[in-house]
């Protein structure tokens, strides 16, 4: 395969270089996986007001998420185990966003830990959070992340439970993987990756081993994570969170009008349109889908974002134009770190940026500011 040129030749070349158990944690959704398809599915369906005899010189992606500038409206999604897509998968990719000017956002189940990604970068990240039963352990990641001064916290609201991934129970998913004949098997036909792996101390939850009580080793945290989620998270709880951290908050998971409207309560910064990828309630609608409900339920009281289902610039420009201040890409990047590490993430980057400004110009527009629903056609 040649340079690559759009985000499947990404995923099809991480398809070959990553262990199966670890690509199709990245590549999967929860059940039948019909809202994961659904994702990208209905972005397909929008479609594009060609514009001509406009001047198109002079473009600009540049832009703002939560007052903070961006080369592009786009950030990294906080994906878990991305260090297991390729050794150091969040500081690579941390690094590679700092250098392309677009936020990375580390996840809690993250291979690296706070403390590595920052060791690496010059410029501030964003922290996501789960919220687990331990409080204590919660209230030292929000300091942690603090200490590290990230710039912004990506609270996520709907994994209280976790949505039944067939995928991962088939392949018996584990960070480190276990060493069964089978994920032996998938490891030994990926000598790349095994070579880096074996090259890196960084292969278990890291913002959790040695920081929860009584974790110590890969035994005692399967059972602290199977039942740390807490089932019991409510509105309440952002509120505590919001004052403990005192920094710029975004609000992930929201894809109801009834639940945007509560989430502009909070005083949270911004909140983003997100069903996980497709991996938690499957059946629900998509996330571009229920973009301009949402948009319309809190018009400017709140920033709204958005994740799930691009594959493209786009699908970035269709969902600016439907009111998005500011869009998520997560298996576009994992795809091009599993293919390319470092090099992967900012080749996803640039097809995503490429795609984006070609098709701004050919919709009439020079700035990104200037694009709404008039480039779309029937909106």
């Amino acid at each position: 395969m040649g340079k690559p040129l759009e985000i499947k030749d990404l995923k099809a070349l991480a398809k070959r270089r990553v262990p199966k158990m670890f690509f199709d944690y990245a590549d999967s959704g929860a059940w039948t996986e019909s809202t994961y398809r659904a994702n990208e599915d209905d972005f397909a369906k929008i479609k594009l007001r060609q514009r001509v005899l406009v001047d198109m010189t002079n473009r600009s992606l540049a832009s703002s998420m939560i007052g903070q500038p961006v080369s592009m409206p786009v950030a990294l999604s906080p994906t878990g185990l991305t260090g297991m897509q390729h050794a150091d998968g969040e500081m690579l990719a941390a690094q590679a966003a700092e250098e392309f000017g677009v936020p990375f956002t580390l996840s809690t189940m993250s291979i690296c830990s706070i403390e590595d990604v920052a060791s690496v970068t010059k410029k501030p990240f964003w922290f996501q959070l789960y919220v687990m039963q331990d409080r204590d352990f919660v209230i030292n990641l929000i300091d942690r992340a603090k200490a590290a001064k990230c710039s912004a916290l990506v609270l996520t609201l709907d994994l209280q439970i976790l949505g039944q991934r067939h995928k991962d129970i088939r392949n018996g998913l584990s960070a480190p993987p276990k060493f069964t004949p089978k994920h032996i098997w998938q490891m030994a036909t990926r000598p790349g990756w095994c070579l880096k792996m074996l090259g890196t101390q960084r292969r278990t939850f890291r913002n959790i081993v040695g920081h929860a009580k009584s974790v110590t080793d890969l035994s005692s945290l399967s059972v602290w994570t199977s039942e740390q989620f807490d089932p019991r998270l409510s509105w309440n709880d952002v509120a505590w969170i919001k004052e403990r951290w005192g920094g710029p908050l975004i609000l992930k998971g929201i894809l109801d009008p009834e639940d945007a409207k509560m989430a502009v309560s909070t005083g949270a910064d911004a909140i983003i349109v997100s069903n996980h990828g497709g991996r938690q309630l499957d059946g629900a609608m998509s996330s571009i889908g229920m973009l301009p409900r949402i948009v319309d339920a809190v018009g400017d009281k709140i920033e709204v974002h958005i994740d799930g289902g691009i594959r493209s610039g786009q699908d970035v420009l269709k969902a600016v134009a439907l009111g998005a201040k500011g869009t998520y890409i997560g298996r576009p990047f994992l795809y091009g770190l599993g293919a390319d590490g470092k090099r992967g993430v900012t080749t996803a980057l640039e097809i995503i940026r490429k795609e984006m400004d070609i098709t701004m110009a050919l919709c009439g527009k020079r700035n990104i500011a200037d694009v709404d629903k008039n480039i779309l056609l029937d909106a």
